[in-house]
């Protein structure tokens, strides 16, 4: 008899819980408007990303193709899982000082968590998080990206 109780007790248990989740899809019927999921790819022009959404790491670049990055390695020490490596060279100032300058930004999307550490880490916000998630490549070496373009430069008055 306690066998045939606690059978019944379970099984009004598991049909209110049921009930519970058909509650909250049927009220999507009502008031479709509260919807959230998103039809992509249908709907990628009208299609909204929270502000908190973290894609890849990008080097920002002004109109003169100068940027931020000293070379000084921070986000590289920050990352946890080496996705990013600094190659650095040192120029030769107009008052004849070697300076360690910014050679080339690597940056390996296939390893990166998008934890966001290298973006906290670095003092002058060179990096940042992008938007972009459509990542999907065939071949695995367009995922290996150099961040900093062609003939870019530091921008004056970053140390």
């Amino acid at each position: 008899m306690a066998f045939l109780k606690e059978y019944i007790s379970e099984v009004y248990q598991a049909v209110s819980s049921l009930l519970k989740g058909m509650k909250t899809t049927g009220s999507y019927f009502v008031r479709p408007k509260e919807i959230i999921t998103q039809q992509y790819p249908d709907n990628r022009a009208e299609m909204k990303i929270p502000e908190r959404f973290r894609g890849e790491v990008v080097m920002t670049h002004d109109e003169n193709n100068e940027h931020a990055c000293t070379g000084c390695t921070a986000c590289e020490l920050a990352c946890p899982n080496a996705t990013i490596k600094i190659i650095t060279k040192f120029d030769t100032t107009p008052e004849g000082k070697k300076k360690k300058a910014l050679d080339t930004f690597v940056y390996h999307l296939e390893l990166c968590t998008m934890c966001n550490l290298c973006v906290e880490a670095c003092p002058t916000s060179a990096i940042k998080m992008a938007q972009t998630f459509e990542h999907s490549v065939y071949d695995r070496s367009q995922l290996l990206k150099k961040l900093n373009q062609p003939g870019s430069k530091l921008r004056a008055g970053v140390e």
